[in-house]
């Protein structure tokens, strides 16, 4: 299996606080690693390194086998990791395909007289959105009209069109209904199989274990372990995101109590 991205025992600290402490995992071709804990667990700060926002303090950082200190999002952009964010930089009165393009514009003409390609802009949004299996009524429409769940799919359709080889997603389902969660995860999956490798951020196991091939738990910047899918089942992956021996302790102290 080719590896994309790969962490080994990373850290990073910020003052005297201990964000993440030897943190490892790996990010394959046409895989979901899937990274759960709550809040304050370390999942911000392993995006905030994966994505070039952040440096770590310690341990290796490895794309595509080489070790690497990410300078900026942008180089990490230029060797192909897209991060989608949970609150989407998205530009909400602008039409869904200038934002599908942002940053990006086609243009026609040469040197001063080059201007904006809109026929070609809105012909290639529904030409990647329809590839992905996305049918949105109207390209034209103000992105700030579709629904979360449409504009987590326009996102993802957008990195896998701008070639990407690693998306990285931030609680995609989080502010979603079950419907548009499951849309959302469709389309996590469709990625997966195109051969990207896809990080997913979430709190929710219910979400992750369908679509995910690896499970890196973390909690207060520790890992509790990665763990492959045929090695974790759904229950026993709950279990351990809800602190399942300090449940049982606390069951056992409240049983006590009772008697």
């Amino acid at each position: 299996m080719s590896s994309l991205l790969e962490v080994r025992d990373v850290g990073k600290t910020y003052g005297s606080v201990i964000a993440l402490r030897e943190v490892s995992t790996v990010v394959n071709v046409g895989e979901v690693t899937c990274v759960l804990g709550d809040n304050g667990a370390g999942k911000s700060t392993l995006i905030k390194i994966l994505a070039g926002l952040h440096q770590h303090d310690a341990g290796e950082f490895l794309i595509e086998g080489r070790p690497v200190k990410l300078a900026s999002p942008r180089e990490a952009l230029d060797r192909g990791i897209a991060t989608v964010y949970q609150d989407l930089a998205v530009v909400p009165l602008m039409s869904v395909w200038r934002n599908f393009f942002l940053g990006s514009e086609p243009t026609k003409g040469f040197g001063p007289f080059r201007m904006l390609d809109r026929r070609k802009g809105r012909d290639e949004t529904r030409w990647a959105l329809a590839d992905m299996g996305i049918d949105l009524r109207d390209v034209e429409q103000p992105v700030g009209t579709l629904s979360g769940g449409e504009r987590q799919c326009v996102a993802i359709a957008r990195a896998v069109h701008f070639g990407a080889k690693v998306l990285i997603l931030d609680e995609p389902t989080a502010a979603l209904g079950v419907k548009q969660a499951g849309v959302v995860l469709k389309y996590v999956a469709q990625a997966r199989d195109r051969g990207l490798g896809v990080v997913l951020i979430t709190h929710n196991p219910h979400h992750a274990y369908p679509v995910g091939n690896r499970f890196l738990l973390l909690k207060r910047g520790r890992s509790l372990g990665c763990f492959d899918k045929k090695d974790i089942s759904l229950e026993e992956l709950t279990r351990q995101m809800a602190g399942g021996a300090e449940l049982e302790a606390l069951q056992h102290e409240l049983r006590g109590a009772a008697s």
